[in-house]
């Protein structure tokens, strides 16, 4: 089955399950026993926090959490490798920004953690990574953050008698850069039609050509709409209005570097010089409207 990145219907925030088994059959959590449920495909959709690694950090909002592999009985006693189904999914989803639900399991050692059972936490996005070496063997560190703060469930226990807080020591000039909660409205992307295309090219650029390999074995690329789906272009998310390219790429078509000619041509946007031709493949069909609609928007047409 596809993976499901985001809430579990009829599974809000905080519900709470006596077992891995039940966090299964809810739709939680795929895995039995492994803590990441994911892979270098799709990426990485749920992770267990339950204290397995003595070097994840939970912080409420933020957590540190510590790669598949190398582990027996909680002490790292070999190397983890970043291709490694988990790990490779968990970078799969900080690449795609995909969004990774929480479940925090009794076994840590974190105030944040349930006295008991497994409770869902919440979405967090993959923000970075990191490698770390430990006990002298390479293990990777995944930088988790929630998407909504503030919302750490209520039943949160004291540390030695202390508020729990995120240790962090320095004077005011060196604090951490302050937040201040926001509200936007963003169009939803199907994320379906865009791997789809990119499936179809391998991972390869339409314009420049480039593949652009990173670690966990595979090939980074991003799903370009043509029309942007955005007010006030509302162009569809649909595979005809959707192109393959490299991040550089990208952001030259949505700023009017580049741009396409009904033949497919690829315009340089500053000198209007025609500097190459889209990549094609049979199964992927554009729709010349979305093409038009995007030329306009730069090019003055007679």
């Amino acid at each position: 089955m596809a993976k499901v990145f985001g809430h579990i219907a009829g599974h809000p925030v905080g519900s709470c399950f006596a077992n891995r088994a039940d966090l299964r059959a809810a739709g939680l959590h795929s895995q039995r026993i492994a803590g990441i449920s994911g892979n270098p495909r799709e990426g990485a959709d749920s992770v267990v926090v339950s204290g397995g690694y003595s070097t994840d950090e939970d912080f409420g909002d933020v957590i540190l959490y510590t790669g598949h592999g190398g582990n027996r009985d909680g002490r790292q006693v070999g190397d983890q490798s970043i291709t490694a189904p988990g790990n490779a999914g968990l970078l799969r989803s900080e690449l795609e920004g995909h969004l990774v639900r929480v479940i925090r399991g009794a076994g840590g050692d974190s105030p944040y953690s349930p006295a008991v059972g497994l409770r869902y936490d919440g979405l967090f996005r993959v923000e970075s990574h990191r490698s770390v070496w430990v006990n002298g063997f390479l293990t990777f560190q995944f930088r988790l953050v929630a998407v909504d703060t503030g919302r750490v469930p209520s039943d949160v226990r004291e540390q030695d008698g202390e508020e729990y807080v995120t240790p962090f020591h320095g004077d005011e000039a060196h604090s951490p850069v302050p937040r201040q909660p926001s509200q936007a409205q963003r169009a939803v992307r199907k994320s379906a039609v865009t791997q789809r295309v990119k499936d179809w090219h391998e991972g390869q650029c339409q314009m420049c050509l480039q593949f652009l390999a990173v670690p966990g074995g595979f090939t980074y690329s991003e799903g370009a709409h043509i029309l942007a789906i955005g007010r006030p272009y509302d162009g569809p998310d649909v595979v005809e209005n959707v192109l393959c390219l490299c991040p550089n790429c990208h952001v030259l078509f949505d700023h009017g570097g580049r741009y396409l000619t009904d033949e497919l041509g690829v315009v340089d946007g500053l000198t209007h010089e025609q500097i190459g031709e889209l990549r094609t493949v049979r199964a992927h069909r554009i729709d010349l409207r979305y093409v038009r609609a995007h030329r306009r928007r730069w090019v003055a047409e007679g």
